[in-house]
């Protein structure tokens, strides 16, 4: 099948098909959904093979004692993903400015800095970024919405809280699972 021919059937011009082809843009995921059954090829398997690099998911907190029990819950829940950790906000944003993180979890108080001033920074880096907050209290979920965040969730984390709030993150992110 031809450029033109794809593009005539996804409405599309034939210069964005090009663009797919060599790796300049991608389609989004509503396209590549159309573009899977038009090909007669499973979405998943598509989107695997489009982008075979592991999705980067990090967390912030700055008690050690969170990450040690939040990082192995994210790698069950997400065990195709690369799970990072942080317990300083200034690593967790200079290591965003290096590497394309899909998802982040902050706590809303760090020692340094809010979860809620580390967001908007991240987000300046990566505006595509996810971004769910962890925290004991409720007492921040407004200012959090405010931020762009994604998510909110309570502490303590569990398979079930993560794997839901996944169903409603903003931007997809392929190879989660």
């Amino acid at each position: 099948m031809s450029q033109q021919q794809i593009a005539e059937l996804l409405y599309v011009d034939r210069s964005t098909v090009a663009n797919w082809e060599s790796g300049r843009r991608m389609p989004d995921y509503t396209i590549v959904t159309k573009l899977a059954k038009l090909l007669n090829v499973d979405s998943e398997v598509f989107l695997d093979s489009v982008n075979a690099e592991k999705p980067i998911v990090m967390m912030v907190d700055d008690e050690k004692i969170i990450l040690t029990g939040g990082i192995p819950i994210l790698k069950r829940v997400m065990p195709k993903a690369e799970i990072v950790g942080f317990t300083k906000a200034s690593e967790a944003l200079q290591y965003a400015m290096t590497h394309k993180v899909a998802l982040a979890f902050l706590d809303i108080e760090l020692r340094s800095e809010t979860g809620l001033e580390l967001c908007r920074k991240l987000l300046k880096v990566n505006p595509r970024m996810n971004i769910v907050f962890l925290t004991a209290y409720m007492d921040y979920s407004l200012d959090a919405w405010e931020t762009g965040a994604c998510g909110y969730l309570m502490k303590p984390l569990s398979d079930k809280k993560v794997e839901a709030q996944l169903r409603l993150l903003i931007y997809p992110v392929r190879g989660l699972k």
